[in-house]
């Protein structure tokens, strides 16, 4: 982290700001549940899949919905286009609020949201599994699965408003208490879309395709660094990956090889779209 995404860390943190964090796979019902969370914490602020959520009115982002392939949406969703994330930056640094909800599908995913959006890492990560049942999890999932519909948590006057053009169902939910969240009973407005993205099928990395990248980045960074092993494991939308590697004699092992960690997982997640949960990397000999 540079320094001056510690000073704006340490600026936040002053002013007493508290990040939350909702954590479930993908059709869990994330966005179902946010604007609960948000009423028990006294939450202020949602960032949910591009965009920046007030009162149940979009401020600032763009949705990942309305992207035309599931690479572009995650993409969108991690804010890496420079305008896109400048422009939510700027518009958070004008509101005033104590506390802000980040919704992601992996805990890694957060807190690179966070990290890109100058905020500080969650204090506090709740799951998806502490504030919806399972079988309430396997409904959500079927209808996502079924009908490839996404639900924006914001009204659906207020998504017409801001993409004109798109399709949607507006749709009032009433929710009773459960979990220690919600009241006797309240009724809140949601919007269900269809993204194009969802429309085409899925699109996934085969782990031979994602050696091959990896192997094209160490490449890159040093043709004197060798790959030996890999072992990629995938969760949650996320990848776990583990290198073992063989380096030339003469790098200086700490710095040079916490940087090659940094150049591949940035590299595959700018040109891929996933997720990098972790990438560790064991030195199994010097050459």
């Amino acid at each position: 982290m540079g320094i001056k995404n510690i000073y704006r860390h340490f600026v936040w943190l002053l002013k007493g700001i508290k990040v939350f964090a909702l954590v479930g796979k993908s059709g869990t019902g994330k966005s179902f549940r946010a604007m609960l969370l948000a009423q028990k914490y006294g939450i202020e602020l949602i960032v949910d899949d591009g965009l920046l959520i007030r009162d149940q009115k979009i401020l600032a982002g763009r949705s990942s919905k309305k992207e035309k392939s599931y690479m572009a949406a995650v993409k969108t969703a991690l804010f890496h286009d420079k305008e896109h994330r400048k422009e939510v930056i700027q518009c958070l640094q004008k509101q005033k609020f104590k506390r802000i909800l980040i919704i992601g599908t992996s805990v890694g995913m957060v807190k690179k949201i966070a990290e890109t959006l100058h905020l500080p890492p969650p204090s506090k990560i709740i799951q998806i599994e502490d504030v919806a049942t399972q079988e309430e999890i396997q409904t959500a999932l079927h209808y996502r699965n079924v009908h490839g519909r996404h639900v924006i948590p914001v009204p659906s006057i207020e998504v017409k408003r801001n993409y004109p053009k798109t399709m949607v169902d507006s749709i009032r939910i009433f929710l009773k208490q459960q979990f220690g969240i919600g009241g006797k009973g309240q009724v809140f407005e949601k919007t269900m879309v269809r993204p194009e993205y969802s429309k085409k099928g899925t699109v996934q990395i085969s782990e031979a395709a994602l050696t091959q990248m990896i192997i094209h980045c160490l490449q890159e960074y040093n043709k004197l660094i060798k790959l030996k092993k890999v072992t990629i494991k995938s969760e949650s939308n996320a990848y776990r990956i583990e290198l073992f590697i063989t380096i030339p004699y003469g790098i200086e092992l700490i710095p040079d090889v916490y940087e090659m960690q940094k150049y591949v997982t940035e590299s595959i997640e700018r040109f891929t779209g996933i997720m990098i949960e972790e990438l560790n990397v064991t030195v199994e000999s010097i050459t």
